[in-house]
Order: C-alpha cells, then sequence, then structure tokens
C-alpha cells in the first residue's frame, strides 16, 4: 500500500487526514509503486488523470478506479461508469472504473426508478444543497467558515458539470418510447426532448449533500403514466430491493441520517394528482466520493459489497 503526494512526500498520512490519527502509520511518498498493489485510486483534480496516464504506465493487472470526471462520458476508452445500483455486474467484471461525481450520485439515485418506468415525460426541477466540503480540502472565499456560517448561495445555475452523467444515465434507462433527457451543456433541447434543470447551492453545514426532484406526470391518475402514491413507493422499493446502501425512507428522511456513512436514502411523495417530489441524500465524501469508491472496488475483487463500509451515522 502506498500513498503518493508530491507536496506531502515524507510526512505521515494522519498530518493531513487528521481523523486517521492512531488508525496508521502510512507516510506520503512521491515514489508510484504501481508493480506492488492490486488497485490504484486517482484523486486528481479534474481533467489531470487522462494527462496522468500519457505519461505513466500502470501494469495491465492493476486495477484503476479514478474518483474525477475524466472518464465518466463513454467514449474512447474502457472504463465502466461506477453506479452500483445499475451497473454491478460490469463493475464486478471491469479494470478500469469511474466513479460517479458527488450530486450526480444522489440526483441519479432519486430518478432511476422514474426513468426506468418511463415517468420522465417533462422537465425535470432539480435543487440540491451541499455542504462546505463538497468544495474540496482547498481553501476558497466561499468554504471561509465566516463566510459560509448562517448563509446560503447558488452557485452553476443550469450549468454544473455532473449534468453530463446525469442525462447519461437517465438516456440508458428510458424506454425507447420516453423522451430523450438533453444535455443542455452540449445541445439546446431538441423537439420533444426534457431537460433536468439543476440549481445547486452550498449550504452552512460540512457535510452531505440534501436533493429534492419534481417532476410532472402526464396522464389520468391512476394510469400506467400517472401512477398512485402507493405504485410510486412500490416502484422505489422494488428498484432498490437489492440495493446494498440505497434505501427507501417511509417517513421523509434527513440528512443526519446519512452523514457519516455509505448510505443513500430516498423518499417520494405525490401532489396535486400530478406532481411527484422526490428527496434524495447521501454524505458527499463517502457514498458520493470515496465510500462509493471503496464500495466499487468491493465489487471489482469479488469482495462483500459492504466490507470496510458499515458506518453509523451521527444522528445525535
Amino acid at each position: 500500500m502506498f500513498a503518493n503526494s508530491e507536496s506531502n512526500a515524507g510526512n505521515p498520512v494522519a498530518d493531513v487526514h487528521e481523523g486517521l490519527l492512531g488508525d496508521t502509520d502510512l507516510m506520503f511518498t512521491d515514489r508510484m509503486p504501481f508493480n506492488e498493489v492490486d488497485v490504484v485510486f486517482f484523486c486528481f483534480g479534474h481533467g489531470k488523470s487522462e494527462a496522468f496516464l500519457k505519461e505513466h504506465e500502470i501494469p495491465a493487472g492493476v486495477k484503476i478506479i479514478d474518483l474525477a470526471q475524466d472518464f465518466r462520458i463513454r467514449g474512447n476508452h474502457d472504463y465502466v461508469y461506477g453506479l452500483p445500483e445499475i451497473h454491478k455486474d460490469a463493475i464486478q467484471a471491469c479494470s478500469h472504473l469511474a466513479n460517479p461525481g458527488c450530486f450526480a450520485t444522489c440526483i441519479q439515485l432519486g430518478l432511476l426508478p422514474l426513468a426506468q418506468a418511463g415517468l420522465l415525460t417533462d422537465d425535470i426541477a432539480v435543487n440540491a444543497i451541499t455542504g462546505s466540503t463538497g468544495a474540496g480540502q482547498k481553501p476558497g472565499a466561499t468554504t471561509h467558515f465566516s463566510w459560509r456560517n448562517d448563509n446560503m448561495s447558488v452557485y452553476k445555475l443550469f450549468t454544473h458539470q455532473h449534468l453530463h452523467e446525469i442525462c447519461q444515465t437517465l438516456n440508458e434507462l428510458r424506454p425507447q418510447s420516453a423522451p430523450a433527457v438533453c444535455d443542455t451543456l452540449n445541445a439546446l433541447p431538441a423537439e420533444g426532448e426534457i431537460t433536468v434543470d439543476f440549481i445547486p447551492y452550498r449550504g452552512d453545514f460540512a457535510r452531505g449533500i440534501f436533493c429534492t426532484e419534481v417532476i410532472r406526470l402526464r396522464g389520468a391518475e391512476g394510469s400506467a403514466s400517472n401512477p398512485t402514491q402507493e405504485t410510486l413507493v412500490q416502484l422505489f422499493k422494488d428498484f432498490y430491493r437489492d440495493a446494498a446502501f440505497t434505501h427507501y425512507s417511509d417517513a421523509a428522511p434527513d440528512l443526519k441520517q446519512v452523514v457519516g456513512t455509505n448510505k443513500a436514502l430516498v423518499h417520494v411523495e405525490k401532489f396535486n394528482g400530478n406532481k411527484v417530489v422526490v428527496t434524495s441524500m447521501i454524505d458527499n465524501l463517502l457514498k458520493g466520493a470515496v465510500g462509493q469508491a471503496v464500495q466499487n472496488m468491493n465489487l471489482m475483487f469479488g469482495l462483500e459489497e459492504k466490507a470496510g463500509l458499515n458506518l453509523k451515522a451521527i444522528a445525535f
């Protein structure tokens, strides 16, 4: 095992990740002994993973899990998009994996059952609020405590980079008879296409993502295109019945139920006959990042999916 860092080479890992004090004596190194390990996690900033691979050779037998966005969109590469709730078989068979983004994970988990059922037929309105850790470890003007405390703001309105992977997945799951979901970062929607109108918020807390998604259904209530509340609940429960970490909550959940865990909680409610509100939430640092990366590693190596991830929320 090694933890590579040019800037922290020679320093204890616990000096940077202080929560590991007493748990490890591992030191950062500037060496990269890829031939001594089974898997490598890339924790670079976005855009750096692809550049790194062009400059370094990693043995073919070493698996790669990339936490950046470089390989999340299908293209001229063999990386599998690592959303275990729908890609478990592909993850188990792959050597190279692109770990989903934090907002993307939370939003997709709220929409996947509806997408597969062909119920996404109108523009989708998404509001999601993230903690300050979503901006990374490097301090910035909008992560400073005195600015963040008792404050909220929006950013990247309708232009967040995670829209690419969200739309890709929704289009993958939708029936051919359902409208395509347009990735408006690349093009304006064509006639008949629907959009995901995503407004991200900066919250005045450290960890977690709390998301609400509003979907308008078409057709008479109780029809196949506009199911009853009971049918929608069963749809979600059936979809996530075998998921290791994503659970349907009968009561409206709160963020503290997932903070500190690899869980995702989802809840659905229907209003005014044709409007559906889905609430979904995750810990952005765990299910939205390294927790999901470990979950994917477990699947890639044939380990128990929950190994090392049976963590309890700090609700009190």
